[in-house]
């Protein structure tokens, strides 16, 4: 039990950083540091789930927060595209 505790908080730690990478590296794309941090979150817990149920999540550690880090930067991603395109849509 303590272990999957343990591994989720690294999975929304990694998630965090990743969607702030992503924020970094996709400037458009970008939700500030709160948004991209709180779908970092997100996707850095859905991604850690997905990894587990498919037998990947206990493969290591490093696996597991490249993993989570990677949800965070693709959730990071869809939310900013959604973002740039509900506005796109509202400006014309």
């Amino acid at each position: 039990m303590e272990s999957q505790i343990v591994n989720l908080i690294i999975n929304l730690i990694s998630g965090g950083i990743g969607g702030n990478i992503a924020g970094a590296l996709f400037k458009k794309l970008s939700l500030g540091l709160v948004g991209n941090t709180l779908a970092g979150v997100v996707g850095g817990g859905l991604g850690g789930q997905i990894l587990s149920q498919l037998g990947m999540g206990g493969g290591g550690m490093v696996g597991s927060i490249a993993g989570s880090g990677v949800g965070g930067i693709i959730l990071m991603a869809i939310i900013g595209f959604i973002k740039q395109a509900l506005s796109k849509s509202q400006a014309a």
